[in-house]
């Protein structure tokens, strides 16, 4: 393992890999690395579209990372294309974000600092933004920007449902032991906004999503609920859940089924219209990637654990990487350990 590093110094290191990893996927950093707006075209990844076909440009979206986000899409489109394209946008954030400086951009408070549910605040502008995407035309382009948090920041009721209805919903449900693929194909369906109803209330030509992935696998659908994703849960999944969790009498659940079975009776989902990309612009692999680059470059032998499904209790995790520093601590190989996970 080498000469043993004074103490100050692997401070100094330990921060220093752990902001590099950071670094990585600060918004502000990685949208103008992404989007590209020059020679008369507009970029994002291996996506490029001609300016000269694009009216107006959209933004609408939230998320932990949303004002961030927010910022460097403005500093990688430029004043020019923000002026020459009407750009406008709404992104629903925390409280404590506001104090980010946009231009085009417009930040709504979706909940207070440090309260991860979803609010009458968030509610308001999750509603504004669907009517803002269905007043788009062919010839204009919407960018939707989610990152973590997104779930509860844009919440959007099917009529008959109050807010209070579903998060109580929810309560009951996880209470009764409902995994995430149940939760998901209830709260979907209870959703304007989630489970697709984004794109399908989408009149734009073309609708491109930015994703800053918090889920494990970047599963499309999860993050953020899937607001650009077709649903593929269909409301009789989403009513049997309540049957085979046996909550089905329960007071809310009566109301929340009452309100699917309307929904499933009203007809078929129209299909989005808008030509869609979604694409994952950072996640935890690109944070831990970059934490390894700098422990390599200042000298340490690393190992690196990027997990990419759904992990054991954080209790458990942390046993394990304790275990682990303990075995690299006593014997030849790696000393430096980078961990990321959910």
């Amino acid at each position: 393992m080498g000469t043993p590093r004074p103490a100050e110094q692997l401070r100094g290191d330990a921060l220093a890999i752990w902001r590099a990893g950071v670094d990585a996927i600060d918004p502000l950093r990685l949208l103008p690395q992404v989007v590209r707006a020059e020679h008369g075209e507009l970029s994002f990844g291996e996506h490029t579209f001609d300016l000269r076909d694009i009216d107006r440009i959209l933004i609408v979206g939230g998320g932990k990372a949303g004002a961030g986000m927010a910022v460097g899409l403005e500093n990688a489109l430029g004043e020019e294309l923000l002026r020459d394209k009407q750009v406008t946008g709404l992104l629903s954030v925390p409280a404590d974000c506001l104090t980010q400086q946009v231009r085009a951009i417009r930040l709504a408070a979706g909940r207070p600092a440090g309260v991860n549910e979803p609010r009458p605040e968030g509610a308001a502008a999750a509603e504004q933004m669907l009517r803002m995407v269905g007043g788009l035309t062919q010839r204009d382009l919407c960018i939707c920007l989610l990152s973590g948090g997104g779930s509860a920041l844009l919440p959007a009721p099917i009529p008959g449902i109050t807010l209070e209805e579903k998060a109580e919903v929810t309560r009951l449900l996880s209470g009764a032991g409902a995994n995430i693929e149940q939760l998901n194909a209830v709260r979907k369906q209870l959703s304007l906004f989630k489970g697709g109803g984004l794109a399908r209330a989408c009149r734009a030509g073309q609708l491109v999503t930015l994703i800053i992935s918090d889920v494990l696998g970047d599963p499309l659908d999860v993050i953020a609920s899937g607001p650009t994703v077709e649903n593929r849960q269909t409301f009789d999944e989403a009513i049997a859940v309540f049957s085979d969790l046996g909550v089905q009498h329960e007071p809310v659940a009566r109301r929340v089924l009452e309100g699917l079975r309307s929904r499933r009776e009203a007809g078929d989902t129209p299909a989005a219209t808008s030509q869609d990309y979604n694409l994952v612009i950072a996640n935890n692999a690109t944070a831990v990637d970059a934490a390894g680059m700098e422990a390599e470059r200042r000298g340490y032998s690393h190992a690196m654990i990027c997990a990419s499904a759904s992990e054991d209790s954080a209790e458990e995790v942390g046993a394990q990487l304790a275990a682990m520093a303990l075995h690299m601590r006593d014997r030849p190989g790696p000393d430096c350990l980078i961990s990321g996970g959910e």
